[in-house]
């Protein structure tokens, strides 16, 4: 599928939702986000729903399971199930997290960060490169959030992501409430950080909402979008230049679908304002 078919806001496909998306196209919808963990295996209601809507919509695909900064061998059973998954949806790229997920077998079920360390950037990259020569698309990853670090670095996160990138020769995922969660934890600008970024290798880019505990803000994609981030969004948009897809992130107090829409439509706003040059529009997120 064309990459350029995907611009604009998009949503990610949640089980609350399936019966309701598989229905009908949603003629204001540019595209779905899917997490192959969710869809691949037989059987089901659910299942072909999913199915529906991937045969039949825009799809982009975001993976949990891979560990990429792991070591334990990637699974060849799933890769090539994912494989199969990315032919059949015409995806232009597959997207996984930065960080590791399993420890000698056992899945952590935690988006986990590495040490900021060279070694691990460099074995970080290696897995990159391995993983994009066992798929038939494009490879992509995402920065995390985190809350503490693991180790006495050699550098700081943005010189790691920076430094992985570069060496694997693969595109950014840039989720945008994650450096915000980030700047306000560990105290940063997030535009600062964001300006001596390699924004060249964005292909796509994700917002989500966030909630404050503890004197920290926790990245749980349970509240609508806050208005910083939206500001980031634009900024980042307007610094990048071209458009790239942003996908609407939402795992917790799932809303209703028509709710989730109305969200949609206000970023999309925000994000047809950015691309214009204009200035936000009012109201679309809460801080």
């Amino acid at each position: 599928m064309n990459a350029d078919r995907f611009q604009g806001v998009g949503v990610g496909l949640r089980g609350p939702h399936l019966a309701l998306a598989a229905q009908a196209p949603l003629p204001d919808l540019p595209f779905w986000e899917i997490c192959p963990e969710n869809v691949l295996g037989e059987g089901g209601r659910r299942h072909r729903d999913a199915l529906t809507v991937l045969d039949r919509d825009p799809v982009l695909t975001h993976g949990l399971a891979i560990s990429l900064g792991g070591f334990d061998p990637f699974p060849g059973g799933y890769l090539a199930e994912l494989g199969r998954l990315l032919d059949r949806t015409g995806a232009p790229w597959h997207s996984e997290h930065l960080c590791f997920t399993s420890v000698d077998g056992s899945c952590l079920h935690e988006l986990l960060p590495l040490p900021f360390t060279r070694e691990a950037a460099r074995h970080a990259a290696g897995r990159a490169r391995e993983l994009q020569a066992r798929l038939p698309v494009p490879l992509i990853l995402e920065n995390i959030t985190y809350y503490a670090e693991l180790a006495p670095g050699d550098m700081d996160e943005g010189a790691f992501l920076t430094e992985v990138l570069e060496s694997a020769d693969v595109g950014w995922l840039l989720d945008l409430n994650n450096v915000y969660v980030n700047a306000c934890n560990f105290g940063f600008d997030a535009r600062a950080w964001l300006e001596r970024m390699p924004l060249h290798r964005v292909r796509q880019m994700h917002i989500a909402g966030h909630t404050p505990h503890g004197g920290r803000i926790l990245d749980t994609h349970g509240a609508p979008v806050a208005d910083p981030v939206v500001d980031l969004m634009q900024w980042t948009l307007q610094r990048i230049g071209r458009p790239v897809p942003v996908l609407l992130e939402r795992d917790q107090e799932i809303p209703s679908l028509d709710l989730l829409l109305a969200e949609r439509r206000h970023l999309q706003a925000a994000y047809d304002a950015a691309r214009a040059g204009l200035a936000l529009p009012e109201a679309v997120g809460h801080a």
